[in-house]
């Protein structure tokens, strides 16, 4: 039986995140002086355990890597709870250059090829801890050797045993939703760029009309997918279900960094959701954890003092509902 509030989150691909803060624009080229870096233990399921620990949540975060790296040493230090799989190399690092203005450039290594053995005893570690979890969070890309359907056929395998969101992209994105219903998430999380890519949309529509990006969601609701987080930056989110669809606007943000703002919204979601709150209070709470991500620097998970949902607009959308 699931633990009240418990998370477990899956990082497949994990990475050592390396933040570098430019004090002016990126200049191609050129010999640039450094405001100053940090390096965090990272990727999108370990940003999430980050996130649910700040907010006093349970989680677990399951990840390939050896018991004694110092990738895991400094999870626990952080109080994040980690069970490994066996890794096939060293765990990759991420280089994210930041400027004044929030502008991101993200370069990112692809991580140590993975074989059949790797991945089967990662999804058995996911699948032992998700049995005790109120929800999976299958989040970030894929190592190389995996197959592009690995995350679709894990939300099957989960299918019963907990409730399970997903945030992923490309290939293993377009597995998933080439396979459904049966490997429907109960929550699926892309960025505009992601849905356009997976419903033949427009990545421009779908960020400057709500109501357009909201139809775009109702398609993969309609073949299964419980509910669609969609995140547009600055343009806030839409949240769509079965019960209708919501635009929410962030309050005035400065922006540093981008890097994990994703990743905050969607647990900002799942905590809305563990804490029984409404669609509408759902998505307030998910954009205000996204902004809240966005200005701090690096890859800083906000905390519970960070967030005010109370700032975040709101509104219905009038999008037609299945009969």
């Amino acid at each position: 039986m699931a633990t009240l509030g418990r998370i477990v989150t899956l990082t497949a691909n994990p990475s050592v995140d390396r933040t570098v803060a430019l004090p002016g624009p990126l200049e191609r080229g050129a010999v640039q002086r450094v405001d100053h870096a940090t390096s965090q233990a990272g990727g999108k399921g370990v940003n999430i355990s980050r996130a649910a620990v700040a907010a006093g949540l349970d989680t677990v975060a399951v990840l390939p890597a050896l018991s004694d790296d110092a990738f895991v040493h400094e999870l626990d230090g952080a109080g994040i709870a980690c069970r490994t799989s066996r890794p096939a190399g060293e765990i990759r690092v991420n280089l994210a250059l930041t400027e004044p203005d929030g502008t991101t450039t993200k370069l990112n290594s692809p991580g140590a090829v993975v074989g059949p053995e790797h991945l089967d005893d990662l999804a058995a570690t996911l699948v032992e801890e998700a049995e005790r979890s109120s929800w999976a969070v299958l989040a970030g890309s894929l190592p190389p050797g995996a197959p592009p359907g690995f995350y679709a056929d894990l939300v099957r395998r989960l299918g019963g045993l907990t409730r399970v969101a997903v945030d992923t992209s490309g290939e293993p994105l377009a597995e998933l939703v080439a396979g459904l219903p049966d490997s429907a998430p109960d929550l699926l999380k892309p960025n505009a760029e992601e849905l356009a890519s997976v419903t033949d949309t427009d990545v421009a529509e779908l960020e400057a009309d709500p109501a357009a990006a909201a139809r775009a969601a109702r398609l993969l609701v309609d073949r299964g997918v419980g509910t669609v987080l969609l995140t547009l930056g600055a343009e806030g989110a839409v949240l769509l279900d079965r019960s209708g669809a919501w635009h929410a606007l962030p309050p005035p943000t400065t922006v540093v960094s981008t890097v994990g703002a994703g990743d905050s919204s969607l647990f900002g979601y799942l905590l809305a959701e563990l804490r029984g709150l409404p669609p509408a209070d759902r998505l307030a709470l998910a954009v205000a954890y996204g902004s809240a991500a966005a200005s701090l620097p690096g890859t800083t998970i906000p905390t519970p003092d960070h967030v005010t949902p109370e700032a975040v607009v709101v509104r219905a959308l009038g999008v037609h509902q299945p009969s």
